[in-house]
């Protein structure tokens, strides 16, 4: 991705600071460019400031496994999952519980 890329997303977020989309925008390229811990931070971000956005949660506990952080991606899996039938989200929930279950189970991570 592209540098020009990142600066139209860092304007956005200048002028929208709270934009959950802006703020998912950037993880992405954040991460697409291997800056992992500033996607890191983002994607934390958005799970304090807009919880239900729920497509965070799997890219998020991709980005922990990618950081070789299982633990943290199972419990992030975990939390969407939660978070997911609440808001009623049957795709997300499927896609939430099938990366949860690549992982192992709760006893792999007590």
């Amino acid at each position: 991705m592209s540098s020009s890329r990142l600066d139209q997303l860092l304007t956005f977020h200048k002028e929208s600071p709270t934009d959950s989309f802006i703020l998912f925008a950037l993880a992405k390229e954040y991460e697409n460019q291997s800056e992992l811990e500033i996607a890191l931070q983002y994607y934390q971000q958005l799970t304090k400031n807009a919880p239900n956005y729920i497509g965070t949660y799997y890219h998020l506990g991709k980005l922990h496994e990618r950081m070789d952080q299982a633990a943290f991606a199972f419990q992030t899996y975990k939390k969407g999952m939660a978070i997911a039938k609440k808001i009623g989200d049957q795709h997300a929930l499927g896609e939430l519980a099938g990366a949860k279950l690549a992982l192992g189970d709760d006893e792999d991570f007590e």
